[in-house]
């Protein structure tokens, strides 16, 4: 039987609509993959590495071990995915998963004003958060690298270690010399040599998750012990872990490193002078409080999408925020823009809030801010 022209025209509108719904339900998972695709960049290659926020380089580095391992790159540092075989607690670790400022190898972060005499370099300002397992054996450590040459490849002459963290049996290079305050915290002081380079390695008696300080207060001890002189070179700041077990779940969750020559660089790039002010006002009561934060924009252009990374004092824990999309609700946490909030001018503030809870007796502030990456200093 022959359908009627009606039934004919209404047929073809329902097939044209079931097509518009497939096509757009296709687009959708499409859309969808690429920005599953986009979060996370996977480097599992020996020495993979990958840029993130056009300034800092997140390298794999897998060098004491033939096992795999493989990074996830997000945009604002990185996390351990897989972390095959061990190696002896007593030797040297399989790898060194890091980020970066400077060069490693011949490979320059971009824009870095790295290597840069000692002797020019005022502030060195740096941050990071880092996230923890309690398994395996590993430290989470700065490297900071020291050279009488403006070197961007090979080993440089004198490496500074700083430990956050270790888990198991590990030690730095060399013996223990003593104890020393540095950057107003205290630290078991190691000194020895690898075979190809002086190491000077600070130890904190417990851990620290995240903090802000300045590089130069670290080269300053490498100086007085005869370890560098002003007329050399710092070459990188990087920061990550040595795993000599296991090690999948770590994560730097944030990082920041910028090298103040007294150039006119751009404020929060490399070379240039923090990125932002952070006003952190709490009001506190017994077991609680809330805070205001207010982020003012130091640079000479707008922020468009801003994420300021800090850590909240162990005890502390969100229960509700306003003004910006927080997580997770303790340690090393990101608070992000909300529609209305997204753009910062250039000399323009933005603002949220949340409310939390806190154990012991004493109310603590964060230590350290970092907007997109950058540090921020504190009014």
């Amino acid at each position: 039987m022959r359908p009627s022209p009606h039934r004919a025209r209404r047929a073809s509108r329902l097939l044209g609509a079931l097509l518009s719904v497939l096509v757009a339900l296709t687009a959708l998972f499409t859309a969808g993959s690429v920005s599953a695709a986009q979060a996370d960049t996977t480097i599992c290659e020996t020495f993979g590495s990958a840029t993130i926020q056009g300034r800092y380089v997140v390298q794999n580095n897998r060098w004491g071990t033939n096992d795999s391992q493989c990074i996830a790159v997000t945009d604002s540092g990185f996390r351990i995915t897989r972390a095959d075989g061990s190696v002896p607690t007593n030797g040297a670790p399989k790898s060194y998963p890091s980020v970066y400022n400077g060069c490693h190898y011949t490979n320059c972060s971009p824009g870095t004003n790295l290597p840069a005499r000692l002797g020019g370099i005022s502030t060195a300002p740096t941050s990071i958060s880092f996230g923890y397992v309690n398994e395996g054996a590993y430290d989470a450590a700065y490297d900071i690298w020291l050279d009488p040459a403006p070197r961007t490849d090979g080993v440089s002459r004198t490496e500074i270690m700083v430990w956050f963290h270790k888990v198991g049996p590990v030690q730095p290079v060399g013996s223990p010399v003593g104890s020393a305050t540095v950057a107003g915290r205290q630290w078991e002081v190691w000194s020895g040599n690898n075979g190809s380079n002086d190491v000077l390695s600070f130890v904190a008696p417990s851990a620290i998750a995240g903090w802000s300080f300045d590089v130069m207060d670290f080269v300053q001890q490498a100086v007085a012990r005869g370890l560098a002189q002003s007329s050399w070179y710092l070459t990188s700041v990087q920061a990550g872990f040595e795993p000599w077990q296991n090690g999948t779940g770590l994560a730097v969750t944030s990082f920041s490193s910028t090298v103040d020559t007294g150039s006119s660089g751009d404020p929060g790039g490399p070379g240039g002078s923090t990125a932002c002010t952070v006003a952190y006002a709490p009001n506190v009561w017994p077991g609680g409080f809330t805070t205001d934060v207010t982020i003012t924009n130091n640079g000479k252009s707008k922020v468009s999408g801003w994420k300021l990374a800090f850590t909240l004092p162990s005890g502390q824990r969100i229960t509700n925020a306003w003004n910006a999309n927080v997580s997770p609700s303790s340690g090393a946490l990101t608070a992000g823009n909300v529609a209305h909030n997204a753009e910062i001018a250039a000399g323009g503030r933005a603002s949220f809030g949340f409310q939390g809870t806190y154990g012991g007796s004493a109310f603590t502030k964060p230590t350290g801010f970092s907007l997109n990456g950058s540090a921020c200093t504190l009014a």
